[in-house]
């Protein structure tokens, strides 16, 4: 009797079934990878977010580092002392948390990779894709396409309406005074919930009225990702430029301009 209780089916107001809580959590970055080498992806993307996480928002680690680094050659010894005993404080302090943190999908060729706050998702991707732009260089060997969520919510109306109000109406407001073309960019995977016109006209009537939609030239890009019972927005730009954030053709990209310099 109680087995039976315990597996019957419960819903929300709005009517989506609740079964257990989400295994996706946003803020964070949908990757999509070589199909077959998804662990791989996880360490590599550990690693390239960690090195570009320093950069924008560098640990107190990287702080005491840099200050030892520049002391006088007279203070050494003082220094080594000092520094000495800020390790035997650290290692006395709980360990810190994570920044990032990988989520189970159960899916080929695709990564969810959560990202513990002061750190922006789409800062982080904004980087990385600049860098890729300039150099040519990835540092990833199975990454294709990096997908920037600054949150995520459940895959239902209510949910996706509450977010937006969040995310979406505030990034237009934030933006200078001028009239905005937006594009709602939408990906949907493993759902069928909800439908693709009802999720961009939930999201359209988020935007305030006076930025107008522009498919073909868009300034700004409102990203919608929906995988199963987990929806994740955000606003970024330059989606296009840097061919809808897909590492390995904007490293192409860039090599064959090189090459083609050299002819």
């Amino acid at each position: 009797m109680s087995d039976r209780r315990s597996s019957k089916k419960r819903f929300r107001s709005d009517g989506t079934s609740i079964w257990t809580r989400r295994s996706l959590d946003g803020p964070g970055v949908w990757v999509t990878c070589v199909k077959g080498r998804e662990k791989q992806t996880v360490g590599e993307i550990y690693d390239l977010f960690e090195s570009l996480a320093e950069e924008i928002w560098p640990t107190e680690a990287k702080r005491s580092s840099e200050d030892l680094n520049g002391d006088s050659d007279a203070e050494e010894v003082e220094d080594l002392e000092k520094a000495v005993a800020k390790e035997v404080e650290k290692m006395r302090r709980p360990r810190k948390e994570q920044r990032f943190a990988s989520c189970q999908t159960d899916t080929p060729c695709l990564v969810f990779i959560s990202c513990k706050p002061p750190t922006d998702p789409v800062a982080l991707v904004g980087l990385h894709m600049e860098k890729v732009e300039k150099t040519g260089i990835t540092h990833t060997r199975s990454t294709q396409r990096l997908i920037p969520v600054s949150g995520s919510c459940d895959a239902n109306l209510a949910e996706i309406t509450a977010l937006c109000k969040r995310l979406v109406t505030p990034a237009f407001e934030s933006e200078d005074a001028r009239v905005h073309r937006y594009k709602i960019e939408l990906r949907i995977r493993n759902h069928n919930t909800v439908s693709r016109e009802e999720v961009i006209k939930t999201i359209a009537q988020c935007v305030p009225a006076e930025h107008k939609v522009d498919l073909a030239a868009p300034e700004l890009f409102v990203l919608v990702e929906i995988f199963k019972s987990t929806c994740g927005i955000s606003v970024v730009r330059d989606y296009y430029r840097y061919k809808k954030f897909n590492v390995v053709e904007v490293s192409h990209a860039k090599l064959a301009e090189e090459i083609g310099a050299q002819l």
